[in-house]
């Protein structure tokens, strides 16, 4: 095959829709060998998020293509990822062994946010990439409840940096590790600040792909800190569908882009409802929300989570919707969610440090 023929043939396969994401191959990854040697064929293709459950039929895919246009023969197609890192501010070092920071954020309480943080942490982590969370919520630490280590401590060999408890193949840190369940937060926002980089700094983490951080609701100092001082490569709103909610969500997003934090997109939880008696789904909390607030700020709507009770007692109960039930419908919202995050993340470029203006807060 003359190299302008395998040209021709890789830029037709980096023409095909990636399954779950929408989005062409050459927005995601890139082929890197596309060749034709009388009745065989080898492609190899590399994914620049982790997609192992959209692998049989991104390969499907580029099979049906290549008979289509070449005939019958033999076909061989490796899919391999690899996940490279995004978003290092200007004058910030990334954190070692962390590729990406991915903020999970809403506008108020009470819209689901640690429960889809943790979910989506868990997609990726079955998906194939290496994943850790970070439970920035410094008042109300929920993370270690949710992912059943609220008994763990991190311990430390040199008595100067942890070493993160694991959960369910993840690597976690939260203060709700390393405080009493019953004591309360009572501390004003440089001691918040200060522990959230505590956190960040001197925790051991071991070649992350992604280090999920669920955010406490609002637009404060935890915020402020993450943007000015944290590489963080993305930001993901979670909203409800109702207006209020939405309101609250909307300064969120605002907030992030102020300060140039790419926003990765919104997810809409509790969509809808789905009655566990007769399986009717309606709309509890009206509907279009999310994907007009989407439609509004040019941004992507990366999924849309039902209201299912199985997903509070599951979380509840330390094993997520996503390894407690794989198979079903609240988990399967969870691992497409994930899938378009990952691939959202993707198509950045590597290097955002001019995006980034430094912050200086002064008295007037």
């Amino acid at each position: 095959m003359t190299v302008s023929a395998e040209n021709t043939l890789s830029k037709s396969l980096s023409e095909i829709v990636v399954p779950g994401v929408d989005r062409p191959l050459a927005d995601v990854g890139r082929v890197s060998v596309a060749s034709i040697d009388g009745e065989r064929a080898q492609v190899d293709i590399l994914l620049g998020f982790p997609a192992a459950g959209l692998f049989a039929e991104l390969e499907a895919r580029i099979r049906a293509a290549i008979l289509d246009e070449y005939g019958p023969r033999k076909i061989e197609v490796r899919i391999v990822t690899k996940v490279t890192a995004h978003g290092v501010q200007r004058n910030l070092k990334p954190l070692p062994n962390v590729s990406n920071i991915v903020a999970i954020a809403s506008g108020k309480g009470g819209v689901g946010k640690s429960t889809t943080a943790v979910n989506l942490a868990l997609a990726l982590s079955g998906e194939g990439a290496k994943v850790g969370v970070l439970d920035a919520d410094i008042y109300g630490p929920s993370i270690p409840l949710m992912l059943g280590v609220s008994g763990e401590k991190p311990t430390s060999a040199d008595g100067q940096s942890m070493t993160p408890p694991v959960a369910h193949g993840m690597q976690v840190m939260s203060i709700g590790f390393l405080i009493d369940p019953d004591q309360p937060m009572v501390w004003r926002g440089p001691m918040v600040t200060q522990a959230l980089n505590q956190m960040l700094q001197q925790t051991r983490w071991s070649e992350l792909d992604y280090l999920i951080v669920d955010m406490p609701p609002g637009t404060g100092d935890i915020q402020l800190t993450l943007s000015q001082q944290v590489p963080v490569s993305g930001a993901v709103i979670v909203t409800t569908p109702q207006d209020i909610a939405l309101l609250d969500a909307r300064k969120g997003l605002q907030m992030f882009r102020k300060v140039n934090v790419p926003v990765l997109g919104i997810i809409e939880n509790m969509s809808t409802h789905i009655c566990t008696n007769c399986g009717h789904e309606e709309h509890l909390f009206g509907s279009g929300g999310g994907a007009q607030m989407a439609l509004d700020y040019d941004v992507d709507l990366l999924g849309q989570i039902p209201l299912d009770l199985r997903i509070r007692q599951q979380t509840d109960g330390g094993l997520p919707s996503v390894i407690a039930e794989p198979n079903e419908g609240p988990a399967q919202a969870y691992r497409r969610t994930a899938q378009r995050l990952a691939a959202r993340l993707a198509m950045q470029g590597r290097d955002y440090s001019a995006r980034f203006p430094r912050i200086v807060v002064e008295d007037t």
